[in-house]
């Protein structure tokens, strides 16, 4: 809607209006009505927002919130982290060094989490046994422990699935509203 592109839904966040008029984040893209598209990006939503581009998007009357780009990080992190808990309940997600060496290992897992404040040795060991395994950086070991149950937890390893699938794309959102995201593909190039 900022910038009049067409892309990939993945890269993009869902607005719905409430009855009110207000514009609500529908980060699950499951609220009913007319929905506008903006990029991930914080900035895109800062512009829709102050410019009164979801009035346009919408063709009548849009109240933005100032804040509205915070309240999408928020439910950004918010569903990563329930989606974490989520893969741990159905048995798709090992924690701990040993459990995601293992997974690693055995060649069953998808993604790695390594928590932001994670030591660097850690992950590069974890590495050797899966080089070809992308990792997320996003949250710190407090956030992925609270997630899982637990009190700390620095390394997540995610078998591959739905679950995993909608996690990584909610993290590559994620990336367009924080400067500590990170995604490290296959390649060992860093994104942002």
């Amino acid at each position: 809607m900022v910038t009049g592109e067409t892309g990939d839904k993945a890269l993009l966040v869902r607005f719905a209006l409430s009855p009110d008029g207000r514009v609500v984040p529908d980060i699950a893209e499951r609220l009913p009505g007319r929905g506008a598209w903006v990029a991930a990006r914080r900035d895109a939503v800062v512009t829709a927002a102050t410019k009164g581009l979801f009035a346009r998007g919408f063709k009548g009357r849009a109240l933005a919130d100032a804040a509205l780009a915070d309240q999408v990080e928020a439910l950004l992190e918010t569903r990563c982290l329930e989606l974490l808990g989520l893969a741990k309940r159905a048995g798709q997600a090992a924690a701990g060094f040993d459990k995601a060496q293992a997974l690693l290992a055995s060649g069953e897992a998808a993604y790695l989490l390594q928590a932001a404040d994670g030591a660097p040795d850690g992950l590069r060991r974890l590495k050797r046994a899966a080089p070809d395994v992308a990792v997320l950086t996003c949250f710190d070991a407090a956030q992925l422990g609270a997630a899982l149950g637990r009190d700390m937890a620095v390394h997540v390893a995610l078998k591959p699935g739905g679950l995993a699938t909608a996690l990584r794309r909610d993290v590559e959102r994620l990336r367009g509203f924080r400067d500590n995201v990170a995604v490290t593909d296959r390649d060992e190039k860093e994104r942002r």
